[in-house]
């Protein structure tokens, strides 16, 4: 089953979430979404994966997301979406992607689950 990590190299709970993986004998294809942004059709793929709305791996201590009305109630899967492939730093990390499943690392052990 091919394992893929949405990375960001200088957040922590990425770096760790990542270490565990290699700890479990998974050696993940590393995607650092900032340089490689997915696209609008790829976050609306992880969002189904994952049986959860895009606004669940929403960066929401992100200022941009604030600025941009994203975190606002009213605020659609179609606008957060968008927001998120237009500005890759408002995609929260790191999400691994197994297979048919995909899930927020955070807490690092929440992707033992998938793998």
């Amino acid at each position: 089953m091919k394992t893929v990590i949405w990375h960001n190299p200088r957040c922590g709970t990425s770096r760790r979430t990542l270490d565990l993986l290699r700890r479990k004998g998974v050696e993940p294809a590393i995607i650092e979404y900032l340089k490689t942004p997915p696209s609008a059709a790829e976050i609306e793929r992880v969002a189904r994966l994952m049986g959860k709305p895009a606004r669940h791996f929403l960066r929401a201590k992100e200022p941009l997301a604030k600025e941009m009305g994203l975190l606002d109630e009213g605020t659609t899967q179609k606008a957060i979406v968008a927001g998120m492939a237009r500005h890759p730093i408002l995609i929260e990390r790191p999400i691994v992607i197994a297979g048919e499943r995909a899930v927020l690392g955070r807490p690092p052990e929440a992707v033992l689950e998938i793998v």
